[in-house]
């Protein structure tokens, strides 16, 4: 049976319509099945970001000298003594300045909890500046403006960073007998540190050439007094074991080992010995003592700092002990070295990939006629658990008791000065971000 002309146009016209609502249906289901899917994974991805984030296990947690220094090429203190031979910002650590055992287990309310945060704690930023003392014209700033005065100008830095380091280049003492052959002997008195910690200084270096100017009573008591206002010390102490030792901080989930050496003492009665308190030497028969310290810090600590007192008054540039003590120093393990003495700013320079700071110049100091001894900066280091550091200076101007910020033109001279008696190429921007040059190696 044949259909007609008619006919077959309306079946194929049927079939059509049959064909398009297939395709619709399918579409239709397709649509359904993609809305559903992204339902899905806003819900069970999006809204759980934990599910998708693998963090790693144990993430961290949140004054001019006029005396001679020393007798350059001898290996010994000068100062008349003449002999060839010696005697034989809360911050987690043991009582003893050891790091903490390692299975102690991470506080609540972390870093670790907090992943916005993960980033900023793999580096722990540090801050170091010179020369320090509060006795002479110093004690009369104080006693007119108050403790809090060489710090006001200081802004916030001191307490939003991990780690405040000064050199304290006087005995903190109301007792001790002045040292009978020495151009300038230094007392400071207790009162002042409350507002040195307040101002956000956890550590001190007591390696140098004035910390026994009061003799050993005034450095037990400056020890005391330190202990008593939770401010830590390295550089001295009340035997040689205590001196060379390093004190250990638990900072941004790494242990950072703190070290003080001196190659600028008066007399060798100031070494520390088993059973005698003083200072932790860095001359050539003592070096070895303290290239062990800095080794045996560097087996319990990820990131090693040496404090180091060294060089000539007024020189701008390093001598050639500084250059072989930063060598023996680095290479016995030491990550950032912070040197101090010469009461200028002396130039950067990076060994084997480790940052030299020849010397911070003054912070807290008296005001001599030499202008070079006014300009001074707070050194920035901010570092890795691998050891890496990242410097950056901030320029002052240091009046008699007290630090002032340089701005404009005297900023830029200072840092440009800086550069200058840097060694490698070293560069400083204008914000004072150090740029390394060529390594020495």
């Amino acid at each position: 049976m044949h259909l007609s002309r008619s006919e077959k146009s309306k079946a194929e016209k049927k079939a059509r319509k049959q064909r398009t609502g297939q395709v619709w249906i399918i579409l239709n289901l397709c649509l359904i099945f993609m809305i559903a899917a992204l339902l899905v994974y806003h819900f069970k991805f999006k809204e759980d970001p934990v599910q998708q984030t693998a963090y790693p296990p144990g993430m961290p947690e949140f004054g001019m000298e006029g005396e001679q220094a020393g007798n350059p090429g001898s290996g010994q203190p000068a100062d008349g003594e003449g002999t060839d031979s010696m005697p034989p910002k809360t911050t987690e650590t043991t009582e003893t300045g050891e790091p903490p055992d390692a299975d102690m287990t991470e506080p609540e309310g972390s870093a670790a909890d907090d992943p916005a945060d993960s980033a900023l704690a793999k580096r722990v930023v540090m801050h170091f500046a010179g020369d320090t003392l509060f006795s002479g014209k110093v004690e009369d700033a104080l006693k007119n403006h108050g403790y809090d005065y060489p710090y006001k100008h200081l802004g916030t830095a001191f307490h939003e960073d991990d780690l405040t380091v000064l050199n304290l280049e006087t005995p903190v003492t109301t007792g001790g007998v002045g040292a009978a052959n020495k151009k300038f002997v230094f007392k400071s008195s207790p009162d002042v540190l409350p507002a040195l910690r307040d101002a956000g200084v956890e550590a001190v270096n007591l390696a140098n050439n004035h910390i026994l100017d009061q003799g050993q009573e005034g450095l037990l008591d400056t020890l005391k007094h330190l202990k008593d206002h939770d401010i830590r010390y390295v550089g001295a102490g009340r035997n040689e074991k205590e001196a060379f030792a390093a004190q250990y901080f638990e900072l941004q989930g790494m242990t950072v080992a703190l070290l003080g050496f001196s190659r600028v003492l008066p007399e060798t009665s100031w070494y520390a010995l088993e059973n005698r308190p003083g200072v932790a030497g860095a001359y050539d028969h003592v070096l070895p003592k303290a290239v062990e310290a800095i080794n045996a810090a560097r087996s319990k600590a990820d990131l090693v700092v040496v404090v180091a007192h060294w060089g000539e008054e007024l020189h701008k540039t390093p001598n050639v002990h500084q250059i072989n003590l930063s060598r023996a120093f680095i290479d016995g393990g030491a990550d950032l070295i912070i040197g101090g003495h010469p009461h200028v700013l002396q130039g950067l320079e990076q060994y084997k990939g480790k940052w030299i700071a020849y010397s911070t110049g003054n912070f807290i100091f008296t005001k001599s006629s030499n202008e070079d001894t006014w300009k001074t900066a707070v050194f920035q280091a901010s570092c890795s658990k691998q050891g890496d550091c990242d410097l950056k200076l901030t320029p002052y101007r240091t009046e008699i008791g007290q630090v002032i910020p340089l701005e404009g033109k005297e900023a830029k001279a200072l840092l440009k000065e800086v550069e200058k008696r840097s060694v490698g190429g070293v560069k400083i921007a204008l914000d004072g971000k150090v740029i390394a040059g060529k390594a020495v190696e």
